[in-house]
């Protein structure tokens, strides 16, 4: 297609710019004010969008408020944790006793036991369970356990693969392409500035979905691999399931060469009563989590076979794992009182809320002209604006026309729909029918300029 004048895009971007600064002058002065204190205004480097975030005052249900008195849809449940939305009674509730008892007490307490013992019991694959304070702390410790079990060094991640900040985590996560190499062995590229610089040395890079070339790399480096790491459904990369296949091939393919698999499942354990690898019926030898099992506070959690998670165990003294919060009690009674509303039939539910919502978007996408459809899973929805039809790997997504996804972002927020930048959205279970269709509608509304756009390209 013919290339759309610069002029006509800098025109529909300034008008949108225009028309969310003018709705949003208290948090631009909030913004202001926090950069007087906090780097670029902001302490999540996430949650920052030009020309400046939201400053959110009130949540409720699926509805947050902003500074400026605006309400939102909130389509992404601080990035997919709140699957019950914000201040759910409930959950209110427990935690407001357990502050009047106490937040953390240098010792065990009854709550880690009962949400590890629920946990277990959701996920086959758990025999026992260890607490920390986020995802990348769970991937973090899941990694370290299993290069102390195996006695080896090197980890192998798919390309696009997103397991928190830490350093191994932080390879290939969204690689430029020109430094990604070829398409069946990608390099080791470090994300970030900062990195121990021999950790892309111990890092293989398997090209997501991807059978064959990833055979090949465990063929070359299966002896010293000491785990394979996975999102049974990748996240941060376009919500891009992995292929039954593939995932069956890398449980049999670690088994033969001695490494662990290690599931990271802090998005995916929403989809199913027992995680995503329920729905594959595929059983790792270890598993990452966080985000939802907490109940809207910080959380991280891992956990797997009992031999391999024998090492923890402070009366062997093998291997240290602690941190000053790790099983604090809010934490622990809100995430219990989490998995106990997050019943198999409400999993089902905003499973459906989330086709429903897949379909109608998929359907505004064609009426207005753009090509790209709504894929993911479940209550996981991705807005995909660009060829192929599908998406099966990281490399799929890099012809997305991201200047347009942030002015889409823009325009959604000036129709009261709160979503992520990269056009991922998340179910939670105040929603309903009505919600959904209420927010294809503010999607009518904010898309027909830029699909006059997406049509130039």
């Amino acid at each position: 297609m013919t290339t759309a004048p610069d002029l006509s895009f800098e025109t529909l971007r300034d008008a949108v710019v225009k028309h969310y600064r003018q709705r949003t002058p208290k948090s631009a002065a909030a913004h202001q004010a926090a950069a007087a204190v906090m780097p670029g205004g902001d302490t999540r480097s996430t949650t920052y969008f030009d020309p400046y975030p939201l400053s959110i005052v009130h949540g409720f249900g699926c509805r947050m408020t902003d500074i400026d008195g605006w309400s939102y849809l909130d389509f992404l449940g601080n990035y997919t944790s709140l699957i019950h939305g914000h201040a759910h009674p409930d959950i209110v509730r427990v935690v407001t006793e357990q502050l009047a008892r106490g937040t953390a007490f240098g010792s065990p307490i009854d709550a880690q036991m009962q949400l590890a013992a629920a946990l277990c019991g959701r996920v086959p694959s758990l025999e026992t369970v260890r607490f920390c304070n986020s995802g990348t702390e769970a991937t973090l410790n899941a990694l370290r356990l299993a290069k102390a079990y195996t006695g080896r060094a090197k980890v192998l991640k798919m390309e696009g693969g997103y397991h928190g900040s830490h350093d191994a985590a932080e390879i290939s996560v969204s690689p430029p392409a020109h430094l990604m190499g070829p398409a069946h062995a990608p390099c080791a590229v470090a994300g970030s500035p900062g990195l121990f610089t021999g950790i892309t040395d111990d890092v293989i890079v398997a090209p997501f979905n991807d059978l064959e070339a990833t055979a090949a790399l465990i063929d070359i480096h299966g002896s010293a691999i000491a785990a394979v790491i996975i999102e049974p459904v990748m996240g941060s990369a376009g919500v891009i399931p992995a292929a039954p296949a593939f995932l069956a091939f890398l449980r049999e393919a670690t088994a033969r060469c001695g490494a662990l698999l290690i599931f990271d499942e802090v998005v995916t354990l929403r989809l199913a009563y027992g995680g995503a690898q329920s729905i594959y019926g595929i059983s790792p030898d270890l598993t990452a989590m966080g985000k939802i099992i907490g109940g809207g506070f910080p959380i991280g959690a891992f956990g797997g076979r009992r031999d391999v998670m024998a090492l923890l165990n402070p009366s062997a003294q093998v291997l240290r794992q602690s941190g000053t919060y790790n099983g604090n009690a809010v934490s622990m009674v809100a995430g219990l009182q989490a998995l106990q509303l997050l019943t198999a039939r409400e999993i089902e539910r905003i499973n459906q809320l989330g086709d429903r919502f897949r379909s109608q978007l998929t359907t505004v996408l064609a009426e207005s002209g753009v090509d790209g459809y709504a894929g993911g899973i479940g209550s996981l929805v991705q807005l995909h604006l660009h060829a192929p039809a599908t998406v099966r790997n990281y490399r799929d997504t890099l012809n997305a026309p991201k200047a347009l996804q942030e002015v889409l972002h823009l325009a959604l927020l000036n129709e009261g729909f709160f979503g992520a930048v990269r056009g991922e959205y998340a179910i939670s279970t105040p929603m309903t029918a009505v919600d959904i269709d209420e927010a294809v509608t503010r999607f009518r509304r904010a898309l027909p300029q830029i699909g006059a756009q997406l049509q130039w390209r």
